[in-house]
């Protein structure tokens, strides 16, 4: 006994016949309008100390809530250390890395993890390195992206992840009375 298709069967062919017969101004577009962009490829770096000598690397990774900052370093002196990306990517020693700028501010903030109307897109919170001199962490910084647009420190002359002497007091201005620059990474666009 031939039984008639149910109509959700006759109504899903009448519309892919409907489709196929439009051509291609029923075409479905390859991606939609708010689709994610593409998954930028992560920043790794090398890390120097004043004496122009490697101390490790330094991994800047993009997600869906900022960047994510992971370093692998040893031979930093012991203590509490201000952290922060810098605006060019120039890491000269004999310059003691004042060629990395000041901070990168993403916008036009002040600095200061604790300042209203902070923080500048470049602070984040100090890095302890213990007896060891070693540095293993991970940071999430939502002030900054690696993919394009105004708060990329991917741009024309990238960026710096610079580690201070001292420890960044989350309010002083311009740059958290952080001391001097002890070690740098250059930060640019992955090739």
């Amino acid at each position: 006994m031939h039984r008639p298709p149910n109509r959700s069967l006759r109504l899903s062919i009448a519309l892919g016949v409907a489709a196929l017969a439009a051509g291609p101004a029923m075409a479905v577009p390859a991606m939609a309008a708010d689709a994610p962009a593409p998954i930028q490829a992560p920043i790794q770096a090398q890390v120097v100390g004043l004496d122009g000598k490697a101390l490790g690397t330094v991994t800047v990774q993009q997600t869906p809530a900022g960047v994510l900052v992971t370093t692998d370093l040893k031979g930093l002196p012991e203590g509490d250390h201000g952290f922060h990306f810098h605006e060019k990517g120039l890491c000269d020693p004999a310059a003691k890395f004042t060629t990395a700028g000041g901070h990168f501010t993403a916008g036009d903030p002040v600095h200061g993890l604790m300042s209203m109307g902070g923080p500048h897109g470049g602070d984040m919170p100090n890095q302890h390195v213990g007896p060891d001199g070693v540095l293993k962490a991970q940071v999430l910084n939502t002030g900054v992206t690696i993919t394009p647009g105004a708060k990329s420190i991917v741009d024309a002359d990238g960026a710096a992840l610079v580690i201070h002497a001292d420890p960044d007091d989350y309010t002083s201005q311009p740059a958290g009375n952080a001391g001097g620059r002890i070690a740098c990474a250059v930060l640019s666009a992955p090739k």
